[in-house]
């Protein structure tokens, strides 16, 4: 019969909890920060070198794993105790659980944090009204990261801007377009920008230092200025049956504020925008450092398709593609078809090829075609059907196209893989 082991002494159990407690102090905080705040805080039993430990983290986020199961235990009352005993600085702060929680708590909470020097500062307000940021967080010139989600912004007259802002991100916050621009102009080391807003119709980006943007609204035009650092630019807009009108190419305006572009997503319809204005078949200054190009397009529209040949031919670093071409209407296909004859450049650089929403439709086998013809490094090109029953039409299609690589391999994915076009 096997015997039972012992229980562990007391002793024992202090000398494997004093394992950790002679670890160096920033290891411990390292481990404390990976654990939900509600568990960090009950380590404070575990021995009195443990007491304070958690009450001197200098991340707090409180999120749905902060819930207590116990009724007589609100969130409210979590972040309550843990603030009312936190000891130093409080470097970071998000705050994106609890349903429904009451604007008095969260703007006493903020004016508790505009006393400790907050470098990040994250509120998500998913239900209930969009929460008007109370006055005294404009204060927070220490801020290096602000994300907001469901909120209002009107920040009173003498702001003048979060001078350590690097990293900023709206999404469904409500602010005139001046503040928002005056908001950009007056952080001169903001780096990152991530926008979602539907209240905007001119959207307008001045920002000398910007590195990284990400934008999604009801845009009507998006112009740049002082942009000459962006290397990764993300434009989604909405449809509204718009007519554009330009003289000037707004793709080659675009583009002459990108020079360092080196990841370029173009999202649904924004690519509307682009192909106002007359174009030449080649930009007037090259994207010598793009390396990653994703459109969405219409492949039936002969003014798209040309843009999109025109931003390939002008991106000699090219390195991968990702094209997104959902069905929409069906152009003349001899308008279409007589594209590509006039088209003919390697693109010497190309190695890895994405296509979505691909049907057996003349018009993408063309296209398709045409970067199988003009990829002499290709590796693979990875084909994702609009419906698998296209499938099996599609390959015995692939099989009759011709490769400049003899090395490239063709990948079908299931339409319906975790893998699908994000954008």
């Amino acid at each position: 019969m096997k015997q039972r082991k012992p229980p562990k002494s007391r002793l024992k159990l202090e000398m494997e909890v004093d394992r950790f407690s002679n670890l160096p102090s920033d290891v411990v905080e390292k481990i404390l920060s990976r654990l939900p705040i509600r568990e960090a805080v009950r380590t404070s039993v575990l021995s009195t070198k443990w007491r304070y430990r958690s009450a001197m983290l200098p991340h707090l986020v409180f999120d749905d794993q902060c819930v207590s199961t116990r009724k007589n235990i609100t969130f409210v009352n979590i972040v309550d105790h843990v603030l009312l005993g936190h000891i130093g600085p409080i470097h970071k702060f998000e705050l994106s659980g609890g349903d429904c929680l009451d604007n008095w708590d969260i703007d006493r909470w903020i004016l508790h944090l505009s006393r400790n020097s907050i470098k990040e500062f994250i509120l998500v307000i998913r239900q209930g009204f969009n929460h008007r940021i109370p006055s005294c967080l404009f204060s927070c010139q220490d801020m290096i990261h602000l994300e907001l989600l469901g909120c209002v912004l009107k920040p009173p007259s003498t702001f003048k801007g979060f001078r350590n802002l690097k990293s900023l991100v709206f999404q469904r916050v409500t602010l005139a377009q001046d503040v928002f621009q005056n908001l950009i102009a007056c952080c001169p080391l903001l780096e990152k920008l991530t926008l979602s807003i539907p209240t905007f119709h001119h959207l307008k980006i001045d920002a000398p230092n910007l590195q990284f943007l990400d934008v999604e609204g009801d845009f009507e035009d998006v112009t740049f200025e002082n942009t000459l650092n962006l290397a990764d630019v993300c434009i989604r807009i909405y449809p509204r049956g718009r007519t554009w009108v330009c003289d000037n190419s707004n793709l080659v305006k675009l583009l002459v504020q990108l020079p360092l572009i080196q990841r370029l997503k173009i999202g649904r319809y924004f690519l509307q925008i682009l192909v106002v204005g007359s174009l030449s078949p080649k930009l007037p200054k090259p994207c010598l450092y793009l390396k990653f190009l994703s459109v969405v397009v219409n492949l039936n529209d002969p003014a798209e398709v040309l843009t999109v040949l025109c931003l390939l031919r002008s991106s000699p670093a090219v390195q991968e593609l990702e094209i997104a071409a959902p069905q929409e209407v069906q152009a003349a296909l001899s308008e279409v078809n007589s594209l590509y004859g006039n088209w003919i450049f390697p693109l010497t650089q190309l190695r890895l090829v994405k296509i979505y929403y691909v049907s057996d439709v003349k018009t993408e086998l063309d296209f398709i075609r045409f970067l199988l013809l003009n990829s002499p490094v290709l590796e693979k090109m990875i084909v994702t059907p609009d419906d698998a029953s296209d499938s099996l039409k599609l390959i015995k299609q692939f099989l009759r196209l011709g490769r400049a690589s003899v090395h490239s391999e063709i990948i079908f994915l299931d339409p319906y893989s975790s893998g699908n076009f994000s954008s």
